[in-house]
């Protein structure tokens, strides 16, 4: 799964050569090739790698204070949400939800390249939530749908229905 993030990701960036990868070890850790010496390993550091190649270094936080928080998500994509066990996943969506309350990108006002990746991880646990579960976390419902509808943020996922279209009565305006 690594890999085709890897790739969206790129054309997110708009790089327009694509990469090499491979993974290592029995987490399919993914490994960016490189043709000048050792391999970048690992999910934060090659998204972090592209950011820069792709002279993009403002989707990594534009103060100190922001580079922090984006570094953050990026580490929560890897040490939580990755092969987070089935039980976790309701303490993760509520912990994200309580933070998404005041906020349209993870880190602040603007996209960051946590944004992203956070989107990936997220998209098998938000398709397979049924539509009462979603209103449920309704922050990262629309933090999830925004995302999904960002350009050149989709590419290899299925766009997932967020929330049932609701019919008021003039009375409940």
């Amino acid at each position: 799964m690594a890999l085709k993030e890897l790739s969206s990701l790129e054309k997110f960036l708009g790089l327009k050569k694509p990469n090499k990868y491979s993974t290592q070890g029995d987490r399919k850790v993914p490994v960016l090739q490189s043709n000048s010496g050792p391999g970048v390993v690992g999910l934060v550091t090659i998204a972090t790698h592209l950011t820069l190649e792709a002279k993009k270094p403002d989707l990594l936080g534009s103060s100190a204070e922001e580079r922090a928080v984006v570094q953050q998500w990026l580490e929560y994509r890897v040490t939580r949400l990755d092969g987070c066990a089935k039980e976790d996943i309701r303490t993760i969506l509520k912990d994200l939800n309580t933070y998404l309350e005041d906020k349209v990108y993870l880190a602040g006002n603007h996209i960051s390249i946590a944004d992203p990746l956070m989107y990936y991880g997220l998209h098998h646990i938000i398709m397979d939530l049924a539509v009462h579960e979603k209103e449920k976390y309704l922050n990262v419902t629309r933090w999830f749908d925004h995302m999904q509808h960002y350009p050149s943020v989709r590419h290899h996922l299925p766009p997932v229905v967020v929330l049932r279209n609701r019919v008021y009565t003039s009375g409940h305006h």
